[in-house]
């Protein structure tokens, strides 16, 4: 789910509510499900690495379509 207005040194929730696992990757916002799962209780430090780890994911899920 999205919050627009996280709690003071929080990040944003990456959910892009569209929400599709593969496996146990959400294929909207690139998290795992225990990544998911921890979000709420997770340090600002902790979030933005599972965004990070995130983004990586879909970057490279994104190259795997591309690739001939």
């Amino acid at each position: 789910m999205i919050s627009s207005n996280p709690a003071p040194g929080r990040q944003p929730s990456p959910c892009v509510r569209q929400c599709c696992l593969d496996g146990d990757e959400c294929l909207g916002c690139g998290r795992l499900m225990k990544e998911i799962l921890e979000w709420a209780a997770a340090t600002d430090m902790r979030q933005q690495q599972i965004i990070l780890a995130a983004r990586q994911r879909q970057g490279s899920r994104q190259a795997a379509r591309i690739k001939p």
